[in-house]
């Protein structure tokens, strides 16, 4: 079975494609044909989830629904960074591992080298990962290198180095402020993911403020008008609005919409994954496994939607599945 996790551009959620205009209009919605949860007999025990502070509120919301159903199961939630995700779940420490990257070569080889087989990665989510600047900020777009030319000291997409709103293209009081750069720090997924496709591997500006969680950033954003930062869409808030994207200069900006995300065109789209530990033609302990299923579920979409990141689709729900039951090596 071919994995259609592979790329969110591969996916087609409408028969046509939508405009960036008409998309940014519209809404996320739980596919209607993504299964209800089922409660199951004998689940109880401990749980817990090492990893992400972008999927560390998502992750408290899903464990309370999940208690809800079965009140002996305690879980308990640490949200440092992805880069605790392997670790934890190479050492047995955690049965989850949330992450908003997927794992580097390093760690897949670390845990199979443990236990003679990779770890299985779960799609539990998809996140827009936006760049947010303070609500009265002028601009409603940049291009991707724009976004270097702020955020990164070696600036690889060419641009020149952007230390005021003028350098990119904002105009009155505006302009001729410096601008205040708020960033993750190296522990997080989102650092490196970022870093990744907005830098082009780059090496970040010293004046970024790294910040350890999702919320800082944005709260940091959201008390100064020349602030700019990136974070998982799910923390948006009202004091900060996220920019269109282009991926060229000049090219049209995409917002960070559901649709956008799922046609390919908004630039920084990405699933979020739950990492577990599944030896190939066993079955997975039961706690983990009703878990999981539970996220995949219309009820756990629906937490999904609520906490600001958008539902996955039926189709990739259902590969998210056969992962618990079949091995996947990807």
């Amino acid at each position: 079975m071919k994995n259609s996790l592979k790329s969110l551009s591969l996916l087609v959620f409408a028969t046509s494609v939508l405009s960036a205009q008409d998309a940014s209009k519209s809404k996320s919605v739980v596919d209607a044909t993504l299964p209800d949860y089922a409660v199951s007999s004998g689940v109880s025990g401990n749980l817990n989830s090492v990893g992400s502070d972008t999927l560390n509120n998502l992750m408290t919301f899903w464990a309370e629904g999940f208690k809800g159903k079965y009140p002996n199961v305690n879980i308990q939630i640490e949200g440092k960074g992805s880069s605790t995700a392997p670790t934890a779940l190479t050492s047995g420490a955690a049965q989850l591992g949330p992450m908003s990257r997927e794992m580097k070569s390093s760690e897949v080889a670390a845990f199979s080298g443990k236990f003679g087989y990779k770890p299985s990665k779960i799609a539990v989510a998809i996140d827009a990962l936006a760049v947010f600047v303070h609500k009265d900020n002028s601009l409603t777009g940049l291009s991707l290198a724009q976004v270097d030319a702020i955020f990164s000291s070696t600036r690889k997409r060419g641009a020149q180095d952007a230390d005021t709103w003028a350098g990119v293209g904002a105009k009155g009081d505006l302009a001729g402020k410096t601008i205040s750069i708020f960033g993750r720090n190296s522990a997080s997924g989102t650092y490196g993911f970022f870093k990744e496709k907005v830098l082009q591997n780059g090496d970040y500006k010293g004046s970024v403020k790294e910040q350890a969680g999702s919320s800082a950033v944005v709260q940091g954003v959201a008390s100064d008008i020349s602030a700019v930062g990136y974070s998982g869409i799910g923390y948006r808030t009202s004091g900060v609005k996220p920019l269109a994207l282009s991926i060229k200069d000049g090219g049209s900006f995409v917002e960070p919409s559901y649709e956008n995300c799922l046609n390919g065109t908004y630039p920084l789209a990405r699933y979020l994954y739950v990492y577990v530990n599944k030896a190939p033609n066993k079955d997975m302990d039961k706690l983990t496994s009703e878990f999981i299923t539970f996220v995949l579920s219309k009820q756990g979409q629906e937490i999904t939607v609520k906490d600001g990141y958008y539902p996955l689709p039926a189709d990739v729900a259902n590969d998210s599945r056969l992962a618990l039951k079949f091995y996947n090596a990807e």
